[in-house]
């Protein structure tokens, strides 16, 4: 799976609650922050929307879409969007193939080796481990273990810039963040030093990789 090899340890943005009237604004911060991967949660008022607006001024290697995905409708409606990336709290495989086989990059929850193989037989392009509070790196090293060597496994819940590296070593291909980095009417002074933050964190990874 090499959908996320041009950008070694991608970092999704959770903007649960962004507003259409915000997006543009966010989205501007957080592209020149570094960001890529963008997902807007379907369980606040105006996702799909807040969806478009993001798109209008994506970089063209921005991967735009939604979070809580979490029905086949829901997948059609990011889809009319315009959005690209389908992130689901749980492993439901009517979802993750529904978005596999109309060409979407399908980011499903999984909390336990069953869920995640299942996942993957569904068309998974990647993990999403959540809620991490409850997947210590020790956890996420023994899932690597037994997976595919190339499935992309993204911690999301409670990450910050200093336990990005633990996660990194136990085999995290990169991560979601959510409240941490974005919440609604946040100051954009904060989000800038969040992002910014986070971007830090994550270049210091990839140099030690190198």
């Amino acid at each position: 799976m090499d959908v996320f090899k041009p950008s070694p340890c991608p970092l999704v943005a959770i903007l649960r609650g962004l507003t259409p009237a915000e997006a543009p604004r966010v989205g501007q911060i957080l592209f020149e922050a570094g960001f890529r991967m963008l997902e807007v949660p379907l369980n606040r008022p105006g996702a799909i929307d807040a969806i478009h607006a993001l798109l209008r001024d994506a970089p063209d290697d921005a991967l735009i879409g939604a979070g809580t995905v979490l029905t086949v409708q829901d997948v059609d409606a990011v889809k009319e969007a315009g959005g690209r990336l389908i992130v689901s709290p749980h492993c439901a495989p009517d979802v993750i193939s529904h978005a596999a086989k109309h060409g979407m990059i399908a980011l499903p929850g999984v909390a336990t080796p069953t869920e995640a193989f299942r996942a993957l037989e569904a068309g998974a392009h990647g993990l999403k481990l959540f809620p991490a509070e409850m997947i210590p790196p020790a956890a996420v090293k023994a899932m690597h273990s037994i997976l595919p060597v190339d499935t992309p496994l993204f911690p999301v819940g409670g990450v910050q810039p200093h336990n990005m590296a633990a996660y990194v070593s136990a085999g995290a291909a990169g991560f979601g963040i959510g409240g941490s980095l974005y919440q609604p009417r946040i100051d954009e002074a904060a989000l800038k030093r969040a992002a910014e933050s986070f971007m830090a964190a994550r270049r210091n990874l990839v140099e030690d990789a190198l």
